[in-house]
């Protein structure tokens, strides 16, 4: 919900950290839900992240990427895609869960349940400032950029 507190989480993340929500209180963060490492849609919205991360750090936001993928799965396609952002290991759903991202989606006419591609820009209070649910990859981190930016 806007403007309300988002509930503390923690995750495994890359670099062999555990990333903790309340760790980032004090400053803006962008957490972008993903279906899949490797895939043509996900590895657009990460180098997009990427090509733009210099930006988010000069607006005083972090950017972290969450899907169901293992821990090892996310090294390998953080170190593939060059991404300068930590990437949050899922496998139990349960951000995903809170953040209400799974969906039943369509995939070649067979119905299968996954991450519903979505954003979220959590302010320097840790409230949900903006969220962007069933995302179009192309223009998109311009627009979550232009937000952090003006938040």
């Amino acid at each position: 919900m806007l403007g309300k507190p988002v509930p503390d989480f923690s995750l495994k993340s890359t670099g062999g950290n555990t990333f903790r929500l309340r760790d980032l209180r004090g400053g803006k963060l962008v957490l972008y839900f993903y279906p899949k490492d490797n895939t043509p849609g996900c590895t657009t919205e990460g180098m997009d992240f990427r090509d733009r991360h210099e930006a988010f750090s000069r607006a005083g936001c972090q950017v972290c990427g969450v899907s169901r993928d293992s821990l090892k799965s996310h090294e390998a396609f953080k170190a593939r895609m060059n991404l300068p952002f930590e990437l949050l290991a899922d496998p139990e759903e349960a951000a995903c869960a809170q953040s209400g991202v799974m969906k039943q989606k369509n995939m070649y006419g067979k119905k299968v349940r996954g991450i519903e591609r979505s954003t979220f820009v959590i302010d320097q209070d840790g409230r949900l400032a903006r969220e962007w649910r069933g995302v179009k990859v192309p223009g998109h981190v311009e627009e979550v950029l232009s937000f952090v930016k003006a938040l």
